[in-house]
Order: C-alpha cells, then structure tokens, then sequence
C-alpha cells in the first residue's frame, strides 16, 4: 500500500513510518517546488532488497522505464550516471548523480543534474527499513522527493506524475525482490 504526503507532514502515515521519514527524508521545498514521500513493503528481507537500490550503476534492474544506464568512473558519491528512458515519457536521457549511499543504514540518494525531461532540480532519497511481514524479513521501503514545478502546472500535478513513476518503480523493485526472495527460500521467523 502506498501513502502520500504533500508536503511530507503526516499524511496519513504511521507513527513508525514518521520517525523514519523525519530521520532520513529532508526535504525544504521552495516556493514553487513540491515534495512528497511513498511507502512500499516488501516481502523480501532488507539485505535482498538493498542489493537491488545500491546499485546506482543498473537502476534498470528493477526500474522498468529506464533502458540503459552508464556510469562514469568508480561508484562513489559525486558519481555521475547517464540514463536512457524508454520511449513512452516525457523525456530520452537524465543525468543524475549520487549523492548518497549508506550501506549500514540502508539509504540512497541521488540529484538529477540535466537531461532531455522536465524534472528540474529534482532530488530524491530511498530508505530501506526492516519489518516483519506476514512472519518472515520484510522491507519497509520509504522513497521521497523534491522537484521544481514545471512552468504550466500546478504543484498537485507534479506531485501526481513523479508520484506515478515512483510508485511503478516501487512496484516493480517488490515484484524483482519477492521473485528473488521465493528461490531464496528465506525461513519463516518464529512468532512470540
């Protein structure tokens, strides 16, 4: 289940999910940009899950509208990308760097610095949280953002389209994971 949050105040999220965002989510939107955060849980443990996101080198292992990807000298912060989109959007290339990747706290963010797409200064942070789901490792997943309001459109439309792209992304990294984590054969964990 996904839950937005203009703004990222409360916006409906739980009292866990507000401390991970307060924690890790910091955002200052300016006068014409929006910000949002979306919740995804996984059900495949954290570790299974950060080997997908980490991987700013091949964001198309499990983010469908992005067909290639090459990245410019070692994977380090300060790193750049170049990434082809499939046909279908508003956009053929972005160029992103990496901003931040924590392999302890399980947190990865990144900048788009150019590109043929309307997302101007757009900046986006993902955090992967454990949790039990349905008695096994889960993942929470946490992913929020901040971009520009494109001259044309409201703020609420914005949100809504980067929101889409987030939540099919979201959608496919739980597809690749739960996939991944059923041939893994990951062992229930004993309830209280």
């Amino acid at each position: 289940m996904n839950r937005e949050s203009h703004g990222i105040g409360n916006g409906g999220f739980s009292g866990v999910e507000c401390e991970y965002i307060r924690r890790h989510h910091h955002h200052e939107p300016g006068e014409n940009q929006c910000s949002s955060a979306l919740v995804k849980r996984i059900k495949a443990p954290v570790p299974l899950v950060w080997s997908l996101v980490r991987r700013f080198d091949q964001p198309q292992k499990y983010k469908p509208f992005i067909s290639r990807c090459v990245v410019q000298g070692n994977l380090e912060i300060g790193s750049l990308r170049e990434v082809g989109v499939t046909s279908g959007l508003p956009a053929t290339t972005s160029t992103e760097r990496l901003e931040l990747l924590d392999d302890d706290e399980h947190i990865l963010s990144i900048r788009i610095i150019g590109g043929d797409h309307r997302l101007r200064n757009y900046s986006s942070i993902i955090s992967l949280h454990p949790e039990i789901i349905d008695g096994r490792p889960g993942t929470l997943v946490i992913e929020s953002f901040v971009v520009d309001v494109p001259e044309g459109n409201t703020k609420d439309e914005t949100c809504y389209f980067v929101q889409a792209l987030i939540k099919c992304n979201l959608k496919s990294l739980a597809d690749v994971s739960e996939r991944l984590a059923v041939q893994d054969r990951t062992e229930p964990i004993d309830r209280m």
